[in-house]
This record gives structure tokens, sequence and C-alpha cells, in this order.
């Protein structure tokens, strides 16, 4: 029985990343048309269609880990009718999605909790995970795409609105790629070591310098509190 729940768990995993990374990259492509450039068009990302976005190695990351990434978009910034708004625009339409998408799934995963019983047990089981997945992984996908570091959306959007190129920009911008890594590897080794006991003061020596568990922890439970508040409220 154990067996079947993490089956079930992990598919609900997987269709919610599919949802959630396909509102996400879709959005991107959908501003960017709208703000005058076809590229993404053109290379058939203006669909709804999971597999025109996905990215393997970050698909596999949003469902084990709960956050992750798709193929980059790809974006002609010269074809915008204005320039730096049209990079803003398209930067933080995807982050925008998510935090909407979350406020539209959490009273579906209310529902779902609170009203909807099948003869199925295990299509309750997979309804409530995947529901409660759609909430929690447009959160983390909202939040670790604001990380201002290359090449997330957080970069993107300083990019396009900071007109000075000084010497920490240009760091950030020459090793942000690796210090994203960085914080990826030590958040994932917290995890792994935590999971047994015998390493639990290492378990506490990397946990103080896990800085992408404090981000993706605090300030996912910090931006989820109104939608919890307001629907709170109905439910």
């Amino acid at each position: 029985m154990e067996f079947v729940s993490y089956v079930i768990a992990l598919l609900a995993s997987f269709c919610a990343v599919a949802v959630v990374l396909t509102l996400h990259e879709f959005s991107h492509v959908f501003i960017a048309y709208k703000c005058g450039d076809p590229t993404p068009k053109y290379a058939g990302r203006l669909s709804l269609n999971p597999m025109r976005h996905f990215d393997l190695l970050g698909l596999v990351l949003f469902a084990f880990a709960g956050f992750g990434w798709a193929k980059p978009v790809p974006i002609n910034p010269n074809n915008f009718n204005h320039y730096r708004s049209g990079l803003a625009f398209t930067a933080i339409a995807g982050v925008v999605m998510n935090y909407l998408s979350a406020f539209l799934f959490y009273p579906l995963m209310c529902v779902v909790l609170l009203y909807v019983s099948t003869p199925f047990f295990l299509l309750d089981a997979f309804l409530y995970a995947f529901t409660s997945c759609l909430v929690s992984y447009s959160l983390a996908f909202c939040v670790f795409n604001l990380i201002p570091l290359p090449p997330l959306d957080g970069w993107r959007v300083i990019e396009a609105t900071n007109r000075r190129r000084g010497k920490v920009f240009r760091f950030f911008r020459q090793y942000g790629y690796i210090i994203l890594l960085v914080m990826i590897g030590i958040h994932f080794l917290v995890n792994i070591l935590g999971r047994y006991e015998v390493f639990w003061l290492a378990t506490r020596i990397f946990g103080y310098i896990d800085i992408l568990g404090y981000i993706m922890t605090y300030v996912t439970d910090f931006i989820a509190q109104p939608i919890y508040l307001l629907w709170g409220l109905v439910f």
C-alpha cells in the first residue's frame, strides 16, 4: 500500500508540474507576443501543450523537490514596441501567473479536501495530492523564479529595469549561474542528510547556510498568507 501511495503522489506531482510550468511559460510567451515580439510564437511556444515547454532536468527537480525550470523562452527584445517595458513585463509575467494560479487553485483544493468523496480511494488520494501540489508548486515556482540570479525571472527584471551596469551587476551576470547551482546543491544536501539521524551534525551545519531553503520556506509562507486569509473567509 505504501508503494501504491507513493506512485499516486508521484503521478499527482508530475501532473501538477505540467499545469504549473505550462501556465508559467505560456504567460511569458503571450506577453512577449502582445508586446510586439513574434519570436516565441514562431518557435512554437505560444501553446498550452506542456511538451512545448518542458526541460527534462527542471521537470524532474520540480516533481521531486518542489522547484525547477522549463525551457527558456526565445525572445528578441528589439521587436518590442517599448524595449524596457517589454522586457520587464515579459520577465514578470510568469511569476504573476503563478501567484494568480495559486490564488485560484487554493479554493479548488479546499473544495476537493472538504467535499469530494468518490467510491474509489485511489482516485480520492490522487485528487487530494494533485490539488495540493497545484497550490504548493505555484507558490514555490513563483518564489524560486523571483530570486535575482540568472537565468531566473528575477534577474531578467533587474536587467530590464536597471540602467547601470556596475561591478556588482557584472559580477552576478557572470557568476550568478554558479551561485544558483551552489545554493541548489546545498539545499539538496541538507534534504538528503536530514533523512538520516547519523548525519544530524552535518545537517545542522549545512542548514545554517541553506539560503535557498530559507527563501523557499519563509518567503513562500509570507506570500501565501494573503491567499490563505482571503479564502479562509469562505472555507
